[in-house]
């Protein structure tokens, strides 16, 4: 009876300790989330078997009950009982012996202890059935950590696939990485893929497996992320970041990174050590780290190398332009941002190509991006070019360079007069009349433009 107080004693400590974290490191950031436990309760005919000096469901009962007792009045906690085995007698074998026998609900430790002491151990052991039904065990909720700890000490008897069910729930964002104890001897290499696995081939082991799951369970952590310079060190910041969840693909968070008022990249509570994330920081081109394990009851780092430089674009002459630039990685083809003139844009370092939505259209090619730098790009300023046709008909623009003559422009048919901002060169205009049926009467214009300056160019 004293050792049973002593443990019940300190679960309460160790697990009210754990809530007052919690709540004083979240504040008032943020509502944090209902944490659900769902128990699956293994009650086959092999949970009769002796286990050093009691059965196996009398020992696995009495620690899962002070386990209860420790939790009731832990705030934002809901708990769940699930059993299998334990409806129909083995033989003949029933696979579909699985049954919620305590639903989820506010303060119903009192009810899964009372159901835990009249279950009585007859049947085979369903596991992967088990699974796929806890599936509708949690009720919808937008903010919830659903976690299942099986209790099991047998393997899988009806031919299921516990690991692939397992999978579906985690890919589906039902549950977390389930918690697995196995009572008696090591089934690890039978449950690893179902989810974080804990032998307990004694009681003091399956004493401490429960500790050690509910305080992964329910204990805070801390993490910081390091956006990383050219040196390696985590100056960069004030850059969105998604983080999804890896098993899933679902959205879990987004952020703009902070550095706090004491110069570090600040610190974030909201990470599960129970999830493994995905993390996109939105810089241009983005960054991926992939593959993020949070480890709790420990301040966790989590970097990325993001270098930045800026790109600023400039109009040389007295011409007010406000050009689009569409801005790739140097000898790719893919669009990474669309620039105003206006702007000044952080990139990742390394070169990248432009093209510059003048008219013609201006391709800079491997412009270097360096680390804490902006890189000024200046084009000449474009001249103005008058062109007045001498009656509705067909005209088209090119831009002149050599023997080559390059389209840039289709005048628009009935329009007689266009007025174009062009940048300095050559140029030729064609042009043919639309009451003219012979390719005689096809006229050319070559003209020049200069920075600044106005060009009228006639068919008379």
């Amino acid at each position: 009876m004293i050792l049973k107080r002593f443990i019940i004693a300190f679960f309460a400590i160790f697990i009210i300790g754990i809530s007052s974290d919690l709540k004083g490191q979240r504040g008032v950031e943020e509502e944090p989330p209902l944490t659900r436990i769902l128990f699956v309760f293994d009650a086959s005919q092999s949970m009769y078997a002796r286990w050093q000096n009691e059965m196996r469901i009398t020992i696995a009962r009495n620690l899962l009950t002070e386990l209860l007792d420790s939790l009731e009045h832990i705030d934002n906690l809901e708990l769940a009982l699930r059993v299998y085995g334990h409806q129909k007698r083995f033989p003949p074998q029933d696979c579909d012996d699985t049954r919620l026998e305590v639903p989820f609900a506010p303060g119903n430790a009192s009810r899964i202890r009372h159901r835990l002491r009249t279950i009585t151990p007859k049947g085979t052991t369903p596991i992967a059935m088990s699974l796929e039904a806890a599936r509708h065990d949690f009720p919808q909720c937008d903010n919830c950590r659903n976690i299942i700890i099986l209790i099991t000490d047998g393997i899988e008897e009806c031919g299921g696939d516990p690991c692939a069910a397992s999978r579906a729930l985690q890919k589906d964002g039902i549950v977390l990485r389930p918690f697995v104890i196995g009572i008696g001897r090591d089934f690890r290499a039978d449950f690893e893929c179902v989810g974080q696995y804990f032998d307990a081939t004694s009681e003091f082991e399956f004493r401490e497996s429960l500790r050690v799951v509910i305080s992964q369970a329910l204990e805070t952590t801390t993490s910081q992320v390091n956006l990383l310079d050219e040196s390696g060190n985590p100056t960069e910041t004030n850059v969105p970041i998604t983080f999804y969840d890896n098993m899933s693909g679902k959205i879990l968070k987004n952020i703009i990174h902070t550095i706090n008022a004491k110069g570090n990249p600040d610190t974030l509570y909201y990470f599960d050590p129970l999830v493994t994330y995905d993390m996109v920081v939105h810089t241009i081109p983005p960054v991926t780290v992939e593959g993020i394990e949070i480890h709790a009851g420990t301040h966790n780092i989590i970097g990325a190398d993001t270098p930045q430089g800026s790109l600023s674009l400039a109009v040389g002459g007295r011409t007010p332009m406000n050009y689009y630039t569409i801005v790739r990685k140097a000898g790719e083809t893919e669009t990474l941002h669309v620039q105003k003139f206006s702007e000044v844009i952080k990139y990742l370092i390394g070169e990248y190509d432009l093209e510059i939505l003048s008219m013609p259209r201006l391709i800079v090619e491997n412009v270097e991006i360096k680390q804490n730098h902006n890189t000024k790009v200046e084009i000449p300023g474009p001249g103005i070019a008058v062109i007045r046709l001498p009656a509705p008909g067909y005209a088209k623009l090119f831009k002149e360079k050599g023997n080559e003559l390059t389209e840039i422009y289709s005048f628009r048919e009935g329009v007689l007069n266009e007025t174009l901002y062009l940048l300095p060169g050559s140029y030729r205009v064609v042009y043919r009349s639309r009451a003219s049926t012979s390719t005689v009467f096809s006229i050319e214009r070559r003209f020049n433009v200069d920075t600044g300056s106005t060009t009228t160019v006639t068919f008379n």
